[in-house]
């Protein structure tokens, strides 16, 4: 399908309010590396289903093997991907990226007893597993919280912020079903200005009971509007429905963006109450401080 063009002078693109659409952004992890190791196993079909049955069905599952590998392999970048991003986070549940190396070692030695020999397998094996495990590196391996936060709240924060996390992206998926290029445009502002506020609320967790209905209730509902939408205007071009959700996420994104700046605020009393509180107490000792 094709699609209008836009750019910097388009009379429909909002620049000004969209600032720096690279502000915050990250090279991606997942790659042309992860990608070969879907591509590098393939040429073992040809050598199954040019064999005798049971070096066939050695050579397919050294494919499935290597195949499995690869998905995990692709699935431990993107959750290490999130896991860098944050400032509290929970190590994966399972390392899918250590799990990739030890099959792609067991694949790769699979592949080698039944071309070669088993000699060459364990070689093979060794090879792999090590090759794989430098190129791609462990799993994070423990949780990732802030010092002088409890345990328990540090969880509450990583369990909510990664529920919006999961809604920020069933609305990506259904914007982009819409293609529409001013409606995907306008949906990565108001997720830049969601992370903005899921950052506030990592960096001070205590915000977190002020910011849990917009990170809960309000996404989700954010989410439905933008699935209901994405099927009506994939239905129907309909001008109208694609104008009222582009209102509603101007509304939305003014709202978190208000939000983000109320606990701003209170974080920033806070920090005035502890300095006031601290020269009264320099003071009781009879050190005075200069407040220039």
């Amino acid at each position: 399908m094709s699609e209008r063009f836009g750019g910097k002078y388009s009379p429909e693109t909002d620049n000004a309010a969209d600032g720096n659409s690279y502000q915050g952004a990250r090279r991606s992890r997942v790659g042309g590396r992860v990608n070969f190791l879907f591509l590098a196993p393939l040429p073992m079909i040809w050598q199954a289903f040019t064999s005798p049955p049971l070096e066939m069905f050695l050579w397919l599952m050294a494919l499935a093997d290597l195949l499995l590998a690869a998905w995990l392999t692709r699935s431990g970048q993107q959750a290490h991907e999130a896991y860098e991003a944050r400032k509290i986070a929970r190590r994966p549940a399972l390392p899918r990226k250590i799990l990739g190396s030890i099959l792609t070692g067991t694949g790769l030695a699979l592949a080698g007893y039944v071309g070669f020999g088993v000699l060459e397998a364990v070689l093979f094996g060794g090879l792999g597993l090590a090759l794989h495990f430098a190129a791609f590196g462990p799993d994070p391996l423990v949780n990732k919280g802030m010092d002088g936060v409890d345990q328990f709240q540090t969880d509450r924060v990583a369990r909510v912020v990664t529920q919006a996390e999961e809604h920020l992206t069933a609305i990506s998926a259904a914007a982009h079903r819409a293609a529409d290029r001013q409606v995907s445009s306008r949906v990565e502002r108001f997720q830049r200005q969601v992370r903005e506020l899921l950052r506030t609320v990592e960096e001070d967790p205590r915000d977190l009971t002020a910011a849990r209905k917009f990170m809960g209730v309000y996404l989700k509902g954010a989410r439905d509007a933008t699935e209901k939408f994405a099927d009506i205007y994939t239905r129907a071009r309909s001008t109208e429905a694609r104008n009222d959700y582009l209102a509603l996420l101007s509304d939305l994104q003014d709202s978190f963006s208000a939000k983000n700046r109320s606990l701003l605020l209170d974080d920033r009393s806070d920090l005035n109450i502890e300095i006031e509180v601290l020269r009264d107490r320099l003071a009781q000792e009879g050190i005075r401080l200069d407040k220039s």
